[in-house]
């Protein structure tokens, strides 16, 4: 039996209407209705970053382009896509996109030294190896079974995010281009502003370097071939093909499924070629560094490194250069407001620890004045410094309470192991970070337009942030003169720190 998905026309890009509601939709649809849906959401944040990509690959290649900012202006003033040169691209290269063509299956290729295995070594959020179960509890030995639109959504992301590992002896996995660091994407009210606001510059020089073979994998005879580790171009680089799969479908009454393939390793992407999407630190010995989700770090307090444009330590998502040209040629406006989507995981080597999808406000007037973006660089170091002078109070705290006499000369010393056993029960940093998301979104936003009075209210923010977290130690120890020394000397010193690191407006005295 000949079993088809074709990806142009048959439901599995995740949606959300601009009624709110849930639908799936292909490619065409999907790009022709852009301006009529608010966003896409696939089951994780790697699913979503991966579709973003791939409409992206098609966007370029049928505009071949846009090579200049008036060229861009004219998608953006028609406010949706030309649906003609959409379905005549998706038509030309239709075979290309089913998923179970019998000779070139989408994103796949067959390798017969391969036995086949369980789609869940494919899926990041499903025990497979040494990666534990996040969100699925499918496992390896009790299997997976996929429909065809899943399993769609699923290569997509694992050619995008793939972790380097072991396959087979001498075989081993390499990182994705998108496998370490930090998708960062512009959004606007709409699918279709969302890709216009990331569709950069395409031309022999930007985003990446573009060579004539520069092609989107389906329109390659062979995605593999030449064996390269450079991309020819931003085509091959956003379609790159970390993993050489083959799904193995099964005929069901309720129609096909995905239950097995083959799977081993692509191509390997040199670790020199920079993701146009994501954000990179300058390290004097490793060179480029991405912008990485951390666990115990909000993204918010990286943000004044993300709008820094001109700074050589920083290189920026591109996005945001390119909107700041957009901007400095009027023709977007600099008053504007958009989002930042930031996508991606957190991962021990092969092993992946968590997923994440923030959104953040993005006011297009930081990508325009660096005095502004100095300014948030400056109320973030207030918040790091308060953080410090707040960890300072609640050791000197602890130290008193496992050692009421250690403030005397000459007198004993709790150990430091003691100490870092009931800091981390206190876990006094965190409960100050918590309280700050909120009230930075709005400091975010009203800095622009009211600078000194947006950052006086977070002065008193901080303060309020690092009491609260303080007293939320303090007041939960038992009552005793010993406690009592220790909260009063350690009360003291707090005050002392915040009048140095965040004094108050003179409104307050």
């Amino acid at each position: 039996m000949t079993r088809s998905f074709n990806l142009t026309d048959a439901p599995w890009i995740p949606c959300i209407d601009a009624a709110g509601h849930a639908v799936e939709l292909g490619l065409r649809e999907t790009l022709t209705r852009a301006h009529e849906l608010r966003e896409i959401g696939g089951e994780s944040p790697l699913a979503t970053a991966a579709i973003y990509r791939l409409l992206l690959a098609v966007l370029h290649r049928v505009h071949d382009g846009p090579q200049s900012y008036a060229a861009w202006a004219e998608l953006w003033e028609a406010a949706r896509f030309d649906a003609a040169p959409i379905e005549a691209y998706l038509a030309q290269w239709r075979e290309r996109f089913d998923l179970f063509h019998p000779e070139r299956p989408f994103y796949q290729k067959a390798d017969d030294s391969l036995n086949p295995k369980s789609l869940a070594a494919l899926v990041h959020d499903v025990a497979s190896g040494n990666n534990a179960t996040l969100f699925d509890h499918h496992t390896e030995a009790g299997g997976l079974a996929m429909t065809p639109a899943q399993a769609a959504r699923a290569l997509l992301a694992a050619q995008a995010f793939g972790l380097a590992g072991l396959c087979l002896p001498g075989r081993p996995f390499t990182d994705a281009s998108c496998a370490r660091g930090i998708v960062f994407l512009a959004q606007g009210d709409t699918v279709f502003e969302t890709l216009l606001l990331n569709l950069l510059r395409y031309d022999d020089e930007h985003p990446l370097p573009r060579r004539s073979q520069d092609r989107p994998a389906w329109e390659m005879d062979d995605p593999f071939t030449p064996n390269r580790q450079i991309p020819h171009g931003y085509l091959d680089y956003l379609t790159w093909q970390n993993r050489r799969v083959l799904y193995l479908p099964e005929e069901t009454p309720s129609g096909p499924l995905v239950r097995e393939m083959t799977l081993g390793p692509g191509l390997r992407l040199d670790a020199s070629v920079e993701d146009p999407m994501k954000h990179y630190r300058k390290d004097k010995d490793r060179g480029l560094l991405p912008l990485r989700f951390n666990e115990d770090r909000a993204l918010w307090r990286d943000s004044a490194a993300l709008f820094s444009l001109s700074r050589p330590e920083y290189r920026p998502p591109l996005a945001f250069n390119w909107l700041a040209g957009l901007v400095g040629e009027g023709i977007l406006r600099k008053e504007q407001t958009r989002r930042m989507l930031a996508l991606g995981m957190a991962n021990d080597q092969a092993k992946v620890e968590f997923f994440r999808a923030e959104r953040w406000p993005l006011p297009l007037a930081y990508l325009q004045d660096e005095r502004l973006v100095e300014a948030l660089r400056t109320a973030l170091d207030m918040a790091e410094a308060v953080s410090n002078q707040l960890w300072g109070a609640a050791r000197t705290l602890a130290t008193l309470f496992v050692c009421p006499e250690a403030d005397q000369e000459g007198a004993h010393q709790p150990a430091r192991e003691d100490l870092d056993k009931v800091m981390g029960q206190w876990d006094v940093k965190r409960r100050y970070w918590a309280q700050l998301e909120p009230p930075f979104r709005l400091m975010l936003e009203t800095l622009p337009a009211d600078r000194d009075g947006a950052l006086a209210d977070w002065q008193r923010t901080l303060r309020r942030a690092a009491w609260s977290a303080f007293d939320g130690i303090a007041e939960n120890l038992a009552a005793n003169p010993r406690t009592l020394k220790a909260a009063v000397r350690a009360r003291e010193q707090l005050a002392a720190g915040l009048g140095k690191a965040v004094p108050e407006p003179k409104e307050d005295l």
